[in-house]
């Protein structure tokens, strides 16, 4: 038998999206903690989803802020560009 492995998924991330990217190990967590983990996408340390921005996946990033990094896709684009033409403007 012959196996198949699995791909990561690579996915542009959007404006209205989140980045979440598992950085600890759930083992010695909680079993709601490590069904949160699993919802939101997340198997293994260094596995990475790309989640829109909504208040229950906001919800579920709070339980769990001490497994993950989160990149706020919207916000930080549009952060960088206004502030790099703020700065300009003044000097």
């Amino acid at each position: 038998m012959v196996q198949i492995r699995r791909q990561p998924i690579r996915r542009e991330a959007a404006d209205g999206t989140i980045t979440v990217t598992q950085v600890r190990s759930s083992i010695a967590n909680k079993p709601k903690t490590r069904g949160t983990m699993r919802a939101l996408g997340l198997r293994k340390i260094g596995d990475t989803s790309v989640l829109p921005d909504r208040p229950e996946i906001r919800g579920m990033l709070a339980r769990v802020p001490h497994l993950v990094t989160v990149v706020d896709n919207g916000a930080s684009s549009g952060a960088a560009d206004s502030g790099s033409n703020t700065d300009s403007k003044e000097g």
